[in-house]
């Protein structure tokens, strides 16, 4: 991309961890919501270990956008560049290189590069660019330093679990009970207030008060990533104390006879909030159960309600 109106910036960070950890990092789409804050989903859609086109669902200012780019993967130089196929508004294009240079034993430097164009040429959708070009790049790699630098204190605070219930109904009444949560209030007792916004079709943010088996209630706010009839995925950007990362997948898979429906969570420990919320002599383990009894028994409800919603719902219309 050539010409006076192409902004150009770069932002690096030191990391204390082997290169190859902090290249393969990055090369890994698919756990890129768990590492870097502002990326909810990605996944490779075609591609090779050299070549690949990926789509991306990320905030911006607090705005929820995805985009298509293509990937070119340089092992051995440690070298990503990255261009959008088609940008989103304010945004007219936009492209980079990730470089992951080795320093001391054991260390190396990361510098991002951006080059990008605002719709128009417009001075002021380029400050808004100019705005989350450098919000994201700070906060991607301020996370990958940590992820890298404490791989195994991040995976010793990270849980995984899965609920599923089995739906003798249409997976299309199911998926539309979870798709439509600006209605949960309504349908689900432990939802006291909730907020959903869908500006754009399949993109949503949804904020909504939970109420715990203790009778507390927890405001959080997420974005969520549907695809039709298959999964809505999502990620908390404001989560309760206990955790600083929670995202999730609700996952619709069609059975003899009706469909599976599975809530997925993939949470980390907020280490330092656990004797403030639980007390004295509570540890990552007792921290650990606790996220896990309480998200498994909201999700349970909510898989259970969906369950009642499509079974009523079977033969409707047919």
């Amino acid at each position: 991309m050539t010409g006076q109106d192409v902004r150009e910036t770069e932002h690096r960070i030191t990391v204390k961890a082997p290169a190859q950890i902090v290249y393969r990092l990055l090369a890994e789409v698919p756990d890129w919501p768990l590492i870097f804050p502002p990326t909810v989903y990605a996944h490779r859609i075609e591609g090779t270990d050299r070549e690949e086109r990926i789509q991306i669902w990320a905030t911006a200012n607090g705005e929820a956008k995805t985009w298509v780019s293509r990937r070119e993967l340089d092992p051995q130089r440690m070298r990503i560049r990255f261009r959008q196929e088609v940008s989103q508004p304010p945004v007219a294009a936009m492209g980079g290189t990730w470089f992951v240079e080795e320093r001391a034993p054991g260390g190396c430097r990361v510098r991002l590069l951006h080059d990008y164009r605002a719709v128009d040429d417009d001075p002021e959708r380029l400050r808004w660019i100019d705005d989350a070009v450098e919000r994201n790049s700070h906060a991607e790699l301020t996370a990958l330093k940590h992820t890298a630098e404490l791989a195994g204190a991040s995976a010793d605070l990270r849980l995984s679990f899965e609920d599923t219930v089995l739906v003798n109904g249409e997976g299309k009444d199911a998926f539309d009970f979870i798709n439509e949560a600006g209605l949960w209030s309504q349908r689900l007792p432990h939802v006291s207030r909730v907020d959903l916004r869908e500006e754009v079709p399949g993109l949503q943010w949804l904020t909504m008060d939970t109420v715990a088996r203790d009778g507390s209630t927890h405001t959080t706010r997420s974005v969520r990533v549907s695809f039709p009839h298959e999964r809505i995925v999502y990620k908390q950007v404001q989560v309760p104390a206990l955790m600083t990362l929670h995202t999730g997948e609700w996952l619709f898979e069609e059975r003899t006879g009706g469909v599976a429906v599975t809530s997925r969570h993939t949470v980390a420990i907020n280490e330092a909030n656990i004797v403030p919320v639980l007390g004295a002599g509570c540890g990552v383990e007792d921290a650990k159960a606790y996220v896990h009894a309480a998200l498994s028994a909201n999700s349970l409800a909510t898989l259970g309600h969906a369950r009642a919603y499509a079974e009523s719902r079977r033969g409707v219309g047919g």
